[in-house]
């Protein structure tokens, strides 16, 4: 099995590391535009099987190319890039996953279905921590009740040792990062699609080993979620987990204008707030050497033989000292691996373009999961009785 990663940055990486595990693997192909990008990542790698290529990901006649040799491509790059990289690999004639990280950009990818089905290959977009493994663990959830009234999905990524007074360390994109705190969340309330703030209704939670958090929306969380069981589930909701207190500071940074796109003049320089923000982001929650923790928290309840039920969901993965891993590489960048792996063996084996609600297995997903420490653990009770009815 053949397989060409675009972006060699963390996430690339992490992809690589774990495709490189499979004795099938016969090639993993890391295209990135900067080559010292690409030098960190074959040290990091340290595999004769592994080749790098200098492409930047806009070329798509050079995608095209390198896709044609593989079996699958993953996209490791910004968002902007997957819908023009979907629509290479189908021409390509190649299987094409993605991170994901905007939901109308993941709905454009799953409208090219029937080109996908044409050339006998498959598009699953969003196959990352979340939107991606959370939105697995809340299928599999709602398959085991009967009927489901309400899915809370709780995910966020922390320091082991959080440092005062925004407790929080950089684990990915600050754009990104900035994007989930202030733009508006998607949630079902009675069935119907709402829009609601990001970092609103912030909520206290109890995590085993951390204690008291706090979680709030996150744009972007549900994706394509929202869209499937619309109608079907009469409550869903995506929110990021935080230490107490963090959620606040953003929220008056945001009521200040610190994250506004409007371009002010400094002096002799034009940025927008934003602009600056991200800089300042960089630069205060980028914490090298500092140890990442992932945590996810998920609650599906209905009904189940008639009775009130409910399934919940713990993981905590750790940063992996071994490897020198952060725990977000492994739970967004492995996920993609698996995924592309299930494409590549015939896992799954549908052409088309496939929500990850809609085209991923989740036992199967569970199980290669689990085959990599994540711990992921879940338990089904009824509401009415102390006594879990199933493990």
């Amino acid at each position: 099995m053949r397989y060409l990663i675009l972006g060699s940055g963390m996430q690339g990486r992490a992809c690589a590391f774990d495709l490189l595990k499979n004795p099938a693997t016969e090639e993993v192909v890391l295209a990135d535009a900067f080559e010292a990008s690409l030098v960190f990542a074959r040290r990091f790698l340290r595999s004769k099987k592994v080749k790098t290529v200098r492409a930047d990901a806009s070329d798509l006649p050079r995608i095209k190319k390198l896709a044609k040799d593989a079996d699958v491509m993953v996209s490791a790059v910004p968002y902007f890039f997957n819908l023009a990289l979907a629509k290479t690999a189908v021409a390509a004639k190649t299987h094409f996953v993605d991170l994901g990280g905007n939901t109308t950009i993941v709905l454009k990818e799953l409208a090219l279905r029937d080109r996908a089905k044409k050339a006998g290959v498959t598009i699953l977009p969003d196959v990352g921590l979340g939107p991606g493994m959370t939105t697995t663990i809340a299928v599999h959830g709602m398959s085991q009740l009967d009927s489901t009234d309400e899915v809370l999905i709780r995910d966020g990524g922390l320091p082991q040792e959080p440092v005062p007074p925004m407790n929080y360390m950089l684990t990915f994109s600050e754009h990104g990062l900035i994007n989930e705190y202030v733009e508006d969340a998607v949630a079902l309330r009675d069935f119907k699609r709402v829009a609601v703030p990001g970092l609103s209704e912030i909520e206290t939670l109890e995590v085993p080993g951390l204690g008291r958090m706090e979680a709030a929306h996150a744009a972007g969380g549900l994706s394509t979620l929202a869209h499937t069981y619309a109608g079907k589930v009469r409550n869903m909701d995506c929110k990021l987990i935080r230490y107490p207190g963090h959620c606040a500071v953003i929220n008056a940074m945001n009521a200040m204008g610190f994250f506004s796109q409007k371009k002010r003049r400094f002096g002799a320089a034009e940025l927008s707030p934003r602009e600056l923000s991200a800089v300042l982001f960089r630069e205060h929650f980028d914490r090298p050497g500092d140890k990442d923790i992932v945590v996810v928290h998920t609650t599906v309840r209905g009904l189940k033989g008639g009775r009130k039920a409910e399934v919940v969901y713990d993981m905590q993965v750790r940063y992996d000292e071994k490897n020198k891993m952060t725990a977000m590489m492994q739970t967004t960048g492995f996920p993609a691996a698996i995924v592309a792996q299930m494409l590549a063996d015939n896992t799954i084996s549908k052409p088309g373009a496939y929500s990850v609600e809609t085209g991923i297995p989740p036992e199967a997903f569970f199980a290669e999961v689990n085959k990599r420490g994540f711990g992921l653990t879940w338990r089904l009770r009824y509401l009415d009785s102390a006594v879990p009815a199933a493990a």
